[in-house]
This record gives structure tokens, sequence and C-alpha cells, in this order.
């Protein structure tokens, strides 16, 4: 069956489902219908045809003359296309995309319009998804302002600017947006071409990532950490960067302070175990010395007739003297030196002294000393600190091999929040300075100065004691030595020393004298002297020491041995005994004394600074090492 052209027509335009398409008359009525209309409007032909096409629209876009408008635009300008939402019969809406042709008949009279509407609701839904999504990430990029988010293009000029950025970087988006992104580094990074730089590895990995000095807009400057990421198109080409900068100066100063906090605590351990060994060495070495010069103080009798034997034992002994001042810096290092502290004046000690380091520091140095006005005592041992600043003089001189300037400075120091730079726990200070203007230490040698035996001095010129005793005397006193040295730019010694309180007394006078008298004897006659020592060799030095003197001695190498030969034996004068022994200290086994035999005086002989000096108990000191006139002194103030 031959088809006409028209029906042809009508069955292809009612075939298409996925379009609406039907005609208007001039006046905008339904004049035809298609399936693909029924399907997406939900109007059958015959309810549909002969009402106007205003129908399918909002009722507030019906009231505003939408689709008079439509079809105005239409007839004069010969198309009219158009988006929007719709009605369906059951009053849902739905996106549809439109198009209105006008149709003319061949005189040129306006027959009606062809309509074409198809929903877009899928699509449309899907872009505003998009859009939404969108919103809501430039809305999130925007909000964050820990970081600063931003874009750059293919050249490095801005191109997005978030609030975060504007907060870190001082930059409003219209001050910065089309400049180089360079404007952000120091100029000695823009003159390496670092901003070239991160953006060409960014470009050949995708990535660039690193840690640096970044500049504000007043010209302070921020310890940045910066992520440069390449930003590809669907089809792989470069269209510019993704820039993350964060501000993490903070986390940088709390690292660095960790840092030097660790540091610290290792050198501390580091010194605190060389201490625990030096001062082993010194106690064990001080006995020896005592053996020595005792035995030596012996034979200078028996030499008497012999000048090269006495020259011979002038010698020994000097140099077991010398020995003894050498374990006394050990001790003082180790912080198991006997101590005297008492309130001191700096500032008045410095000068009472002052000659003396001048003369020590020679013709070609000269001593400057800056004070305040009024400054605070300490409480140290004011021999010790005497010894410790021209030790810190006699290195800054021997630091200037052709001269130069030492400079004596005090001053007050508060230590108010923890962990400080010295390690010292919150409190006021004294801060006893000397700086010279010698060659300096690298950072190596600075960090090893305090160590014992460590020296960078020639052979024969320094123990490498000298900054040791400085130490022990410091920490012992409840302070600390700080070395601050720079090649090229001299050192200062810092010796740190707490306030002393409005009111204090020295804390070893009180141990010196007992409150009652012992039992009277006779200084002059002989004495039955009880020697308690766990090395034998101390103790039999002591015998023939007491012995030469004119006095009868008992020996023991215990506590516990000495309190038996007291039960035992006759009677007994005095008890010279040391404090370091195993089983029962010298001050344990003094109390047992005490309580059985209370009027008999006891002599507590050591070179350390551990003994307690809260005991009730009446006791007599006597410092390690010691000789024959030291010996006499202590039995003289015991037996009195």
């Amino acid at each position: 069956m031959q088809l006409s052209e028209e029906k042809r027509y009508r069955l292809l335009v009612d075939a298409i489902v996925d379009y609406a398409i039907y005609m208007l008359d001039p006046d905008g009525m339904v004049s035809s219908w298609n399936s693909g209309a029924q399907r997406s409007k939900g109007y059958t032909a015959e309810e549909i045809i002969g009402k106007h096409f205003s129908s399918f629209y909002l009722e507030e876009d019906r009231l505003a003359g939408k689709p008079e408008e439509g079809l105005l635009r239409a007839r004069t300008e010969g198309r009219f296309d158009t988006e929007g939402w719709r009605v369906r019969k059951d009053g849902t809406r739905y996106w549809a995309s439109v198009v209105i042709d006008p149709v003319w008949d061949d005189d040129g009279t306006l027959v009606g319009y062809a309509k074409v509407t198809r929903d877009m609701t899928a699509q449309q839904q899907g872009k505003d998804l998009l859009r939404k999504s969108e919103e809501q990430f430039r809305i999130l990029v925007q909000g964050v302002a820990d970081y600063a988010l931003y874009m750059l293009d293919t050249q490095g000029l801005v191109s997005s600017w978030n609030s975060g950025a504007q907060r870190i970087k001082g930059y409003t988006a219209d001050e910065i947006i089309g400049r180089h992104f360079s404007t952000f580094y120091t100029p000695e990074d823009r003159a390496n071409h670092e901003p070239e730089r991160a953006m060409r590895i960014s470009v050949e990995t995708g990535r660039y990532e690193k840690e640096g000095w970044r500049v504000r807009k007043d010209g302070s400057t921020f310890w940045a950490h910066v992520i440069l990421d390449r930003i590809l198109d669907g089809e792989g080409k470069h269209i510019g960067f993704a820039k993350i900068t964060r501000d993490i100066t903070d986390k940088r100063d709390a690292d660095m302070a960790l840092a030097e906090a660790r540091e610290a605590l290792f050198q501390s351990q580091k010194l605190e175990a060389v201490g625990q060994l030096t001062g082993g060495v010194a106690h064990d070495f001080n006995n020896l010395l005592m053996a020595i010069l005792s035995s030596l103080e012996l034979l200078d009798s028996h030499c008497r007739d012999d000048p090269r034997a006495l020259s011979l034992l002038a010698n020994a002994t000097a140099g077991a003297q010398r020995g003894a001042a050498l374990t006394q810096r050990m001790l003082a290092f180790a912080r198991k030196q006997e101590l005297k502290p008492t309130r001191v004046d700096v500032r008045e000690l410095v000068r009472g002294i002052s000659n003396l380091l001048q003369r020590s520091a020679g013709p070609t140095v000269t001593i400057d000393t800056l004070f305040p006005l009024h400054i605070n005592d300490v409480l140290v041992d004011g021999n010790q600190l005497e010894l410790a600043l021209l030790n810190l003089v006699m290195n800054a001189r021997d630091s200037m091999s052709e001269g130069g300037r030492i400079i004596i400075a005090t001053r007050p120091e508060t230590i108010q929040h923890e962990p400080h730079r010295t390690g010292l726990p919150a409190g006021h200070y004294i801060c006893l300075a000397v700086s010279d203007e010698g060659h300096g230490m690298d950072t190596q040698t600075l960090q090893r100065a305090m160590e014992p035996f460590f020296t960078t001095k020639g052979v024969g010129k320094g123990t490498g004691l000298g900054l040791s005793m400085v130490h022990g005397l410091a920490e012992q006193s409840g302070g600390r030595l700080v070395m601050h040295s720079a090649v090229g730019r001299g050192t200062t010694a810092e010796i740190w020393l707490p306030m002393a309180p409005l009111q204090v007394e020295s804390t070893m006078e009180a141990a010196q004298l007992p409150s009652e008298p012992a039992a009277s004897v006779v200084p002059s006659e002989a004495l039955t002297v009880l020697v308690v020592d766990d090395d034998p060799l101390i103790a039999m030095t002591m015998n023939a020491v007491l012995s030469n003197m004119g006095h009868q001695s008992l020996e023991a190498h215990s506590g516990r041995r000495a309190l038996e030969l007291l039960e035992s034996c006759g009677h007994v004068d005095v008890v010279i005994t040391d404090y370091a022994m195993p089983g029962m200290t010298g001050i344990q086994f003094a109390e047992r004394v005490k309580e059985r035999w209370p009027t008999l005086p006891v002599i507590l002989a050591s070179g350390f600074a551990e003994v307690p000096e809260d005991f009730a108990i009446d006791i007599f000191r006597l410092p390690k090492p010691y000789g024959r006139a030291e010996l006499k002194r202590a039995l003289e103030q015991a037996t009195r």
C-alpha cells in the first residue's frame, strides 16, 4: 500500500517517544500531539488538543507572561529555545529543553508553531549535583584557614586564592591574583631560582614538596611546608599547578626546642656517667695519695743527713700534692668535693682578686668588669668560686695568643618557664660571665669542652680539668656552667648560681664543733687511736704515722670489726673512720659508737661531699687527703 507523504511524516513523528513534538495554532492552542508528548507530559491527545500550551508552565511563569513571550520571540526572531521547569498532568515538575519554531504558509501567513520539548530532568539533576559539588568544594577551600590553597597557571601566576592564603600570607585576592608566586620567596631563594626549580620538578615528577622560609606581605618571614602539584586536563595536557602552603613555624620551634632538650639530656647523662666514673677514680686515688703522702712524711725524718735523698723526697712530695690537687678537681667535676657554701657578694669577690687575675693574665691582656649597681648575694663556696674564676680567666688568656680583652660581668636572671635553655629549674639566679676575644671553638669542641681530661692545649699545658672543675662547682651549688662560642668570635663562659635567700648559714660549719665536750684527754699525752678503713693500705699507713707521732693505734677494716674491738679492748681515746665502707658507712658506724660510748670522740675522714649533713651526733671532720699536720690538729680538736 502506497503511503502519502503526509501519512509518512505523521507516522514518523508519532513514533518518536523521547521528544514531545506537537503543533500550536497562532494563538498557542495545541493542534497536534505525538506519543512522545503524551509520554513526557501525561496528557492524551483528546485531553490536550484545543487547550492552550501554557498548561505546561508553572503558575509563576504564566503570571509572568512567559508562554506569550516564547511565541513572540519565535515569531519575531524565527526561533525560540530555552530550558526551564514544566508541569505534567499529575502536577509533577520536570526540566525541559524547549524549541519553538514559527510555521508560515506559502504566502507568508503565520499558520502556527512547531514545538519540540525534551525531558532533561536527569541531565539537569546531574548538572545541579555537579554545580552543588563545585560550590561545596569552593566553600570548603575558602573555609580552610590553616592552609593556603591556591592555583597557579603554567607560568606560575596566581589564579585563585583562599581565605587561608590571605590569613597566612597577608594578601587579599585582588592584591595577589595575576602576580607570580615567587613573591612569597626570600630574596636569596629568588636569586637561586628556587621558584623555577619547584615548578620544573613538579612538571617532571608531578609533585614538589619542601620546607623553607617564606615572606608575608608585611615582610615578616615564616617557616612553611610547601606542596606544588601538577594539574593535567582530561587529555593529559598541563594546565597549571595546585599550591598548598602551611605555616609550621610553631611546630619547627617546638621541634628545635625538643631536639635541644634531648641533646641537653644526652649531654647531662653523658657527663653524669663520666662524673660517676671520675668520682670513683678520684676517691681511690685519694686513698693512694694518703698512703704516699703519709709515707713520704715518715721518710722525711730518716733522710735528714742525706741532701740528695731529701731533694728526691721533696720532688716526690710535690708530685703527690699536685696529684691531690688533681683529685680535688676530679671530685669537683663529679660533684663530690666537700664545699662550704656561704653568702657571697660576687661583685666584691671579683674585686678582691682582681689584682691576682690581672697578674695571672699577663701584661698583654686587659681585664674589664661590668657590674650592676646592686646585685644579690649567691650561696656558694667562695674559695672554690675564686678558683673557678681564675680557671676561666686562664682559659680566656690562653685562647688569645696575641693578647686581648677579657670581660667579667654579672647580671641577675629569672627563669619563669621550664624547660629553660640552661636546664635549670624556675627561680632567681646570678650569672657570672667571663668573655674573651679569642679564636673560639667549633660546635664539636664546644660539646666536649666540659668533659674531664679533654683539652685543646698542647702537651703539658693543661690537664683538661679546669672547665670540669667549674662545671662540678656550679652543679653542686645548684647552678650550671653554660658555654657559648663560635670560631673567630671568642668564648663566653657563664656560671649560673642561685640567689641566696634572705637568711642563710653555712651548711658545713655546724658539724665542725661538738655541741658538748667529749672526754678530756691531754693532747700532749700518748693516745690510743682506733683506725677504721676498708683499705688495708690506708689503715697500715695511718698506724705507722700515729706510731711515729707517739700514739698507739688499733686497726679495723670494717665497722662491724671496729665495734668488736671496742667491746674487747680496755680503752680507746679517739676513733678515726673512713666514710665509704661496705656493709656499714662511717656515719652508721659513728652512730653505733655514740649509742654505746657517748663521750668517745669520732673523726670522720673523707674526701666525699656525699657525707650527709643532717646527722644528729657530734662528729669531727678530716678532709682527705691529709698530712701529718692536719691529723695532729684533728686529734687535738677531738680530744680537747
